[in-house]
């Protein structure tokens, strides 16, 4: 169904967004700031698959979440709802917002499930609210809340540097990808304190990520020894192709260039591994649902 319509599930006057997954194509560590933070550098790809967030205005100014989001987190710790008071103070708004979040996207695998929930909240309700911020101040408000979520306000594949923000859209070729989740929810902070962990790669070009040179994945090593059930993963993915860590979770992944040959090394995958298919997106679903909701007319 399309954003601005009834959902036929939910009551009237719920609308319906996608918050698509985005896979890191590789994820290199060049050094620190003097604040702490790590300089990175990765390419995004958005996929067509993620999880989809319900959304109806209130006019009494209250924020409210339904039913469970990621678990084990708290209401007001739901960067939904975070997102959605940044957005009323930002903005003075006086609306308000029911929030429904149905989750694919494991928490902790590297897939930007947290991220792209805020950042769907943040472009449905800056529609719905009529605020009109603007992509640019949504991305700004959007990097408050974490360093990821830029690049799902901005719905492009993107070539990222500084601690994620600093973003140039890059166009990649089409592909499709086997996904995997090990059932590990990695720890981030923990991760990047590893004592293990390479913290001054060279800085690579992207001649070097476009002509096909192995950029890898700084936190892969270290979760591979740290984690069995992700190196068992990889283990399984490597009968069908070459895996490849995702962000500084624990998911894994294996691209493929074109679907016949993503379907039939799925199914040669063995019996129980979490694994799904997922296509790489050239333009945000989120950007085409807010598209088909200005062309409707906000009716």
């Amino acid at each position: 169904m399309s954003p601005g319509t009834d959902d036929g599930g939910a009551g009237s006057g719920w609308s319906l967004w996608p918050a698509p997954a985005k896979l890191n194509l590789f994820l290199r560590i060049t050094g620190r700031r003097d604040d702490g933070y790590h300089l990175l550098q990765t390419v995004f790809r958005l996929l067509d698959w993620g999880d989809s967030i319900r959304v109806r205005v209130r006019d009494d100014g209250q924020i409210r979440r339904h039913g469970a989001s990621a678990p084990g987190v708290a209401e007001a710790d739901d960067l939904t709802v975070r997102a959605a008071k940044l957005l009323q103070s930002a903005s003075n708004t006086s609306h308000g917002a029911d929030i429904i979040v149905e989750k694919r996207i494991p928490s902790g695998g590297g897939f930007g499930g947290g991220s792209s929930d805020a950042a769907t909240v943040l472009v449905a309700l800056d529609a719905l609210w009529g605020t009109a911020l603007g992509e640019d101040r949504l991305a700004d408000l959007g990097l408050q809340l974490g360093a990821d979520v830029p690049v799902f306000v901005r719905g492009r594949n993107a070539w990222a540097e500084g601690v994620g923000e600093q973003l140039a859209p890059i166009d990649l070729p089409p592909a499709w990808y086997v996904l995997a989740d090990p059932g590990v929810h990695a720890p981030t902070a923990a991760l990047f304190r590893a004592p293990e962990l390479t913290r001054d790669a060279a800085p690579a070009t992207i001649a070097d990520f476009v002509s096909g040179v192995p950029l890898g994945n700084a936190f892969e090593p270290v979760l591979r020894v740290r984690e069995p059930a992700v190196e068992a993963v990889f283990a399984a993915l490597s009968q069908i192709g070459s895996p490849r860590l995702t962000g500084s979770g624990s998911g894994c992944f294996v691209e493929f260039a074109s679907r016949e040959d993503a379907e039939a090394a799925l199914v040669a995958l063995p019996q129980g591994l979490r694994a799904w298919l997922a296509t790489g997106a050239s333009r945000s679903p989120l950007l085409e649902a807010r598209s088909r909701w200005e062309g409707a007319g906000r009716e």
